[in-house]
């Protein structure tokens, strides 16, 4: 495959996995962005994928997707293992499966989401109905009437992999504080008006693409709790007539709270409201999130398109990628590789086995 020179216009998740992938390749690649340097800021202004949990939850995922992006994302989860295997860094990505809580209150809602998960795709696991017993001899931190476990979804640790993904980018040329105002055929155009020339230009600005098309921010929320020993190994969602709260073992001693959806474009500080919902929420299912220390609250946009479908557009020369809701780490790898096959950019990254 000849080399190319290719410039893509923002580096979040989907900048990062690209340039990865196309200077593995061979590919010389330039990224632009207007962040001050490659490490996150955590205030509100960051790549979104820094502030996102790392859900890897297609099944879970049925409540707000279609059985075709429910697909994409099963098939995404062994490619994410491909890439923290190249990475070397599989530690990056466990495949132990979710677990889904409900109340005794809210065992209604609960079956109204459960019913949309009769819908997953052929090949796809059920899930299992959890006695408390059995809740327990899977996760000793957690109590609930109600617990289904969801086989085989999965989890990244999505701030260490855009770093591992930025600093295993061979030969990348990193172009921090570069706003890109304009992305059209072999050319990128920068604030200030200079226009620079490529084989292929690459837009995956999320939000920052505005007015070329029509994407939205839909503000998501975070709660990073601190807390030595929590035992939890899986992530839990808790179903509740009208709160979809998350909680996500980063590490031994760190957890992830967060709020799927807020429709709202605001980047300010997370409000008291939220914070008190979000943490009595996820107390209410861990009771040893009492003794938790607050680390940080974080909230940032990710980007949606009005129909809250992922879009990518090719042609010659031109490729962008954009509309990926909440979706993000769940998608990513698929889009990538699916977009890089239709451009004959890449070779295919083989997917691993669950």
């Amino acid at each position: 495959m000849a080399a190319l020179s290719i410039g893509i216009a923002g580096a979040g998740l989907l900048g990062r996995l690209l340039a990865w992938r196309l200077a593995r390749a061979g590919h010389r690649v330039a990224v632009f962005d207007p962040a001050a340097g490659p490490a996150p800021s955590f205030d509100g202004t960051q790549a979104a994928g820094f502030t996102a949990a790392g859900m890897l939850s297609p099944l879970a995922e049925l409540d707000n997707a279609t059985p075709a992006l429910a697909a994409q994302g099963w098939r995404a989860i062994g490619l994410w293992q491909a890439v923290a295997r190249a990475l070397d860094a599989p530690a990056l990505v466990r495949r132990r499966g979710s677990l889904m809580l409900a109340h005794r209150g809210d065992l209604g809602a609960a079956q109204r989401v459960l019913a949309r998960l009769d819908a997953a795709p052929p090949g796809f696991p059920v899930p299992q109905a959890l006695a408390p017993g059995a809740l327990a001899g899977l996760e000793p931190a957690l109590q609930a009437a109600n617990a289904w476990l969801l086989p085989e979804e999965g989890q990244v640790d999505s701030v260490a992999m855009l770093e591992t993904l930025q600093r295993r980018s061979r030969g990348v040329d990193w172009r921090w504080q570069r706003r890109v105002t304009d992305v059209s055929p072999g050319r990128l155009t920068l604030e200030g008006g200079e226009a620079l020339a490529f084989d292929w230009a690459i837009d995956v600005r999320g939000a920052g693409a505005r007015p070329a098309l029509p994407v939205r921010g839909v503000r998501g929320e975070t709660v990073w709790l601190r807390l030595e020993g929590h035992g939890l190994t899986r992530p839990v969602r808790l179903l509740h007539p009208r709160h979809r709260v998350y909680l996500v073992p980063r590490s031994a001693d760190l957890l992830i709270l967060g709020a799927s959806e807020v429709e709202s474009e605001d980047r300010s500080p997370m409000s008291l409201k939220s914070a008190v919902e979000l943490m009595s929420a996820a107390h209410s299912v861990m009771p040893a999130l009492a003794e938790a220390r607050i680390e940080r609250l974080d909230r940032n946009l990710r980007p949606a398109l009005p129909d809250n479908e992922p879009r990518t557009e090719s042609g010659a020369g031109l490729l962008r990628i954009n509309g990926l809701f909440r979706h993000g780490w769940l998608l990513a790898p698929a889009l990538v590789e699916d977009a890089l096959a239709a451009c004959g950019l890449a070779a295919p990254l083989e997917e691993a086995a669950p």
